[in-house]
Formats: structure tokens, C-alpha cells, sequence
């Protein structure tokens, strides 16, 4: 697999940037790549205690790891140059790299600290950092003064990375005049059992980090509202009502699969226990991070995938919410509810924001175009993301597989109309394509 990576590299034409050949042994390098993985998660598990939004919880991501990005860029060299390619470039002044300069503790450090500035309680990341610390020492990697020398450098990158966060207009989001749901029928309000407000309404006003503007890569309208049972709203209403009073075993395990509802929650008597998900952009965090390691690729290399990854699900959420409070369109259950059956619940519980297009959707097909871009078309792996969370383990034949199923996956979990689904796998496919041609000669 190494062999076949290193030529995808140079056939794509990353210029400088190839996959390198490995200093350590290859038991040391499958280690630095689980490192970096499993401290990615570390993110997630923040994000889980803090109850973190789809589109905030890649925002963290997207910052967290352009901080290992340019630890690396700025320490090592070898990788592309995307900050001239941004839409705002983060003007970063390099620091001095650290004398014996280890790529693994620079990059860890800095993504750790990056998250632990953004999130409200990054502060449980201190003690991942103090592990990081420990693990170099005991390894005998690093002394004490090596190590001395690579935290001020990481976080004097860490600083300047969360500088520039703190210029994407995230921080004016709480300043916004409250989210009031549209009167009339067919607009979206909230769904049992918890009645959540609208998440985010105003996440379109966040600075990209490469698509020119949230409405550039609008889907097709959606079907518009009708009690006409010859209409397409009706008809597609009337699909996810009878799907759902006939899912089989298979398709509950798909819906199930790809859940990642970071808002459920479980009602008991007068008390709302939430219930710890993922988010989706998590789990699609959680598949770089496999696919690195099985493709044996360098670790700059996963480094710089997993930060496209991150940042590409970042400019697909701004994207996929703007259209939701723009068409502001009725959640199935809602609908459902309303017109055909007061009793019906969806397989899977409603997320607390409009419904065209799917976010899983946009999200997924984002991702799958990057990750098939440097790894290729049929790159085959088992997704183990969802074990932590109780879930078995699946097999996929590619990207898009997986992508596809987990769009697909919303119908089945009716929360979402096939429109949804069908036109935010397209939404997703142009975001994706067009980071790509940000940064390279990209041909889809």
C-alpha cells in the first residue's frame, strides 16, 4: 500500500510534497500515526462533555489541526503551502523550530492546545498534554530541555493559530438577535421530546477557510411544501412514513451506525438525560484517522490529510447551514405528525434545526471527495469509530460507499426526506471539489 500512496502523491502533483521515506522503524511510525489519531479523539471527547454543535465541533477540528498543519509546515517543511490559498490568509510568522526537532511531539502539543483555547472545557486537555510530555521522556525521545524547547514552540504556534480563530466572526454569533421559528405551514419548529431551539441559525456568518461565501454552492431548491398527495413534498413525506413501519434489521443498523446526533436525548419521568454521540464530523475524523494508518503513509502526510479533512468539514457546514435557515423547511416528524399520523416517531430521534439539506450528507460526500483524491477510488477499510460508543464495526469498499450509506442512512432514520439526502451529496461533492482545486490542478 505504501508504494501505491507514494505514486498517488507525485501523480497528483503535490510538487515538493511526496509521501517520505521513514526514519524509524515501521512499529514506530504505525505509533505516531495512532498517536495523532487517538489524540484527535481526545477533541471529540471534549466536545461530548461540552455538548458541542455539528458545525462548532469542525470548527474546533479545522483549528485544531491547521495548528499541527503549520507545526509541521513551519518545523519540517514538505508540505504544501495553503496559508497563501486560504480565503483570509492567517499571516503567520514562523517561530524558530526546536533543536532535535520531533515532528509527533509538535504537532500533538499544538493540536492539544489549539483545542484546549476554543473549547469551554479544553482544560481537560492539560492532562493529555502532561501525558504527551511524560511519554516523550519515559521514551527517551526527548529531554527535559528538548522538551522545554518544543512547548514554547508549539505554543507559540498554538497562540497565533487561535489568534486567527478568533477573527472568524464566531464570537459575534451569541450577539444575534434570538432565533424565532417562521409562522405557516411547511416552515421548520422544534421536535420532541426535547423541543430544542434551532441550533446555530446564524452559522452562515463564520468565516470560511476556502469556499468564496456560504451561498456558493446552494443545492437545488427543495420540493416545495403540499398537502396535494400527488406532489413531490407529499410523496416524499409518505415515504419516510411507510420506510419507517418497515425497516429491516439492516437498515436500522445503518441508521444506527451514523447516528452521531450529539443532541439526544433520553426522557425519564420529568428528566432529560442526555445521550453521548458523536458528531458526524467526528466520525468522518475518526475515518482519516484509520485510513492513515492503513494506507502506511508518512506522518506529515496524515497530518496534512486529516487537516483538508478537518477544513473541508468545516466550509461544508457553513455551506449545509446556510441553505437549512434559508428554505427552513419542516422536519418529517413534524410534518408527519401533522398531516398523517400524531402518533408516529422517527427510527431515529430529530436533530434541532431545519431539515434541507441533510448535514450527514453534505458533510460525508465532502469528506469522500478529499479522502478518494489522495487515497484512491476504491480504497477499501472498516470503519471503527463507533465501537467507543457501542456500535459494531463496518466495511467499506471506498469512500463513497460510505459516504452514500451514511446520506442514505438519514432516510432510513427518518429524520430526513430523499431530497435531503440526494441533493446534499451533491452540495457536499462541490465543496469538497473545489477545496481540492483551491489547492491543486483538480480535475473531477
Amino acid at each position: 500500500m505504501k508504494a501505491v500512496v507514494k505514486s498517488l502523491w507525485m501523480m497528483v502533483a503535490l510538487q515538493s510534497f511526496a509521501i517520505n521515506t521513514f526514519s524509524q522503524n515501521e512499529n514506530q511510525h504505525q505509533q505516531d500515526l495512532q498517536m495523532l489519531a487517538d489524540n484527535v479523539f481526545n477533541l471529540s471527547e471534549v466536545m461530548l462533555h461540552d455538548v458541542v454543535s455539528p458545525p462548532a465541533a469542525c470548527r474546533v477540528y479545522a483549528y485544531a489541526l491547521l495548528g499541527a498543519y503549520e507545526a509541521t509546515f513551519f518545523g519540517k517543511g514538505g508540505l504544501p503551502d495553503i496559508n497563501q490559498k486560504l480565503k483570509v490568509n492567517p499571516g503567520m510568522q514562523p517561530p524558530s523550530p526546536p533543536k532535535n526537532f520531533n515532528l509527533s511531539f509538535c504537532a500533538n502539543y499544538t493540536l492539544l492546545e489549539v483545542g484546549r483555547q476554543l473549547m469551554p472545557s479544553g482544560f481537560l486537555l492539560d492532562e493529555k498534554k502532561k501525558t504527551l510530555i511524560d511519554h516523550f521522556i519515559n521514551a527517551k525521545k526527548l529531554s527535559e530541555r528538548d522538551i522545554a524547547q518544543h512547548v514554547r514552540y508549539s505554543m507559540e504556534v498554538a497562540r497565533q493559530v487561535v489568534q486567527y480563530a478568533k477573527s472568524d466572526d464566531y464570537n459575534k454569533l451569541s450577539t444575534y438577535t434570538r432565533y424565532t421559528p417562521k409562522k405557516g405551514e411547511g416552515y421548520w419548529y422544534p421536535t420532541p421530546p426535547a423541543y430544542m431551539s434551532a441550533v446555530e441559525p446564524q452559522w452562515q456568518t463564520v468565516r470560511p477557510f476556502f469556499i468564496d461565501s456560504a451561498a456558493q454552492f446552494a443545492p437545488l431548491p427543495p420540493a416545495p411544501f403540499s398537502k396535494d398527495t400527488a406532489s413531490s413534498f407529499y410523496r416524499q413525506m409518505r415515504e419516510v412514513y411507510d420506510l419507517s413501519n418497515h425497516l429491516t434489521d439492516a437498515q436500522k443498523e445503518i441508521a444506527n451506525f451514523w447516528d452521531c446526533n450529539p443532541f439526544a436525548v433520553a426522557i425519564s419521568g420529568h428528566m432529560a438525560i442526555g445521550l453521548k454521540k458523536i458528531s458526524p464530523g467526528g466520525h468522518w475524523m475518526g475515518i482519516a484517522g484509520i485510513a492513515c494508518k492503513k494506507a502506511d503513509i508518512s506522518l506529515d502526510s496524515a497530518i496534512f490529510v486529516h487537516m483538508l479533512v478537518a477544513t473541508t468539514l468545516h466550509d461544508a457546514f457553513i455551506s449545509c447551514w446556510q441553505e437549512k435557515f434559508f428554505s427552513d423547511r419542516i422536519r418529517p416528524e413534524a410534518a408527519i405528525n401533522k398531516y398523517l399520523d400524531s402518533e408516529w416517531r422517527p427510527f431515529l430521534q430529530t436533530p434541532p434545526f431545519p431539515e434541507y439539506t441533510s448535514g450527514h450528507s453534505v458533510a460525508s460526500a465532502s469528506v469522500a471527495v478529499v479522502l478518494t483524491y489522495f487515497l484512491g477510488d476504491n480504497f477499501s477499510f472498516t470503519d471503527t469509530s463507533e465501537i467507543y460508543f457501542g456500535l459494531p464495526e463496518r466495511r467499506f469498499n471506498s469512500f463513497y460507499e460510505a459516504a452514500n450509506e451514511a446520506a442514505v442512512s438519514r432516510l432510513y432514520g427518518g429524520i430526513h426526506f430523499r431530497d435531503a439526502c440526494e441533493q446534499g451529496v451533491a452540495q457536499g461533492k462541490r465543496v469538497g471539489q473545489f477545496v481540492l482545486n483551491s489547492l491543486f490542478d483538480y480535475q473531477p
